[in-house]
């Protein structure tokens, strides 16, 4: 492709980002149990149901937990995969290594998700309470709605102390070193992470 396709694969990259943390919000705010008619929950389902829609005939859910939105975005990261190392002209690996790239990236960028999303929260609930609205914007809502299930368990560990909240200190050093456990195991190399949507 040449210097084309190096200079598009970065605007496939964000578009197919942008794309994918949509499928795995939509899965995460399902998981735990957020409020499905919240504003940004119904953007998040029309941007992308039609694509889900269609796994969804052949890939059962269980426990309420629809599994197919977690096969559309790893088939989105594949795809995503593919189309980068063309763009870029590298090699084109077996379909094993980008099946474990793609698992790999979905996982990372989860991971991804939930730390800023405990930074938004940090931020916006300083906001809040500066400004003395103590009523949530429907993002905030959605926001403390996902990252609950992982603060729930550390603040019964951690209990706040003198009203501050050190849960996500502890969080922070959990992610990071899931982040660095995954670069390292995977052996993923900056050339690699140019391919791979969420790392």
């Amino acid at each position: 492709m040449g210097s084309f396709g190096i200079s598009i694969a970065p605007i496939l990259s964000t578009i197919g980002g942008i794309y994918l943390l949509a499928i795995l919000l939509r899965f995460l705010l399902q998981v735990a149990k957020a409020d499905f008619y919240n504003p940004m929950s119904q953007a998040i389902v029309r941007i992308t149901d039609p694509l889900i829609r269609i796994f969804r005939h052949f890939i059962p859910g269980y426990r309420g937990i629809d599994f197919s939105t977690l096969i559309v975005a790893l088939v989105v990261e594949a795809i995503a995969i593919y189309a980068l190392i063309l763009l870029y002209g590298y090699s084109i690996p077996g379909p094993g290594s980008v099946i474990t790239w793609a698992f790999v990236g979905v996982i990372y960028f989860v991971i991804n998700i939930y730390y800023y999303a405990i930074i938004g929260s940090i931020i916006m609930s300083f906001v809040m309470m500066f400004s003395g609205n103590m009523n949530p914007h429907p993002i905030l809502r959605l926001i403390l709605q996902l990252t609950e299930p992982v603060m729930a368990p550390v603040r019964k560990v951690i209990p706040p102390m003198a009203g501050l909240d050190f849960s996500p200190i502890f969080i922070f050093i959990i992610i990071q070193l899931l982040r660095n456990f995954i670069l390292a195991t995977f052996g993923i190399t900056a050339r690699l992470a140019q391919v791979i949507i969420g790392i």
